[in-house]
């Protein structure tokens, strides 16, 4: 199982070859036939708020966006536990400053799958912790 950061999900959505390595596209393509992928409400969240902000522009209405990202045939949505909750809790804010990086790493680790992101500290987090499963999606 693999889950996707939320620039993973966005960037292979919105098919953005320049951030995505070409091993990792065709991975997301092959895990999401095999119905492989998931992905947390709270990238739903980043997604929304980052629109609402204006600092990110999607290529359709951000419902409509919202309603093809999350289609059940090629992508699950994961439901957030206090298990997941209490388990980002203790890592540290230093080593992760992000709290949604902290929740997808304990989400990835409560559901045993892979992290798929590009995200520079959370690489570097499971690198040194051997805490959690990631795989480089620059790659």
């Amino acid at each position: 199982m693999f889950l996707l950061d939320t620039h993973v999900w966005l960037w292979a959505l919105e098919e953005d070859s320049r951030r995505l390595g070409r091993r990792t596209l065709k991975l997301i393509d092959q895990w999401s036939t095999r119905n492989l992928l998931r992905v947390s409400p709270l990238s739903a969240y980043e997604v929304a708020r980052l629109h609402a902000t204006g600092r990110l522009t999607l290529s359709r209405p951000l419902e409509s966006w919202i309603d093809a990202a999350t289609d059940p045939m090629r992508i699950r949505i994961v439901p957030l536990n206090m298990e997941m909750a209490v388990d980002a809790g203790v890592i540290g804010h230093r080593r992760v400053p992000d709290p949604i990086d902290r929740m997808l790493i304990a989400t990835a680790r409560i559901l045993d799958a892979t992290l798929v992101t590009c995200d520079r500290a959370v690489l570097a987090y499971a690198g040194e912790s051997r805490a959690v499963r990631v795989h480089d999606a620059a790659k």
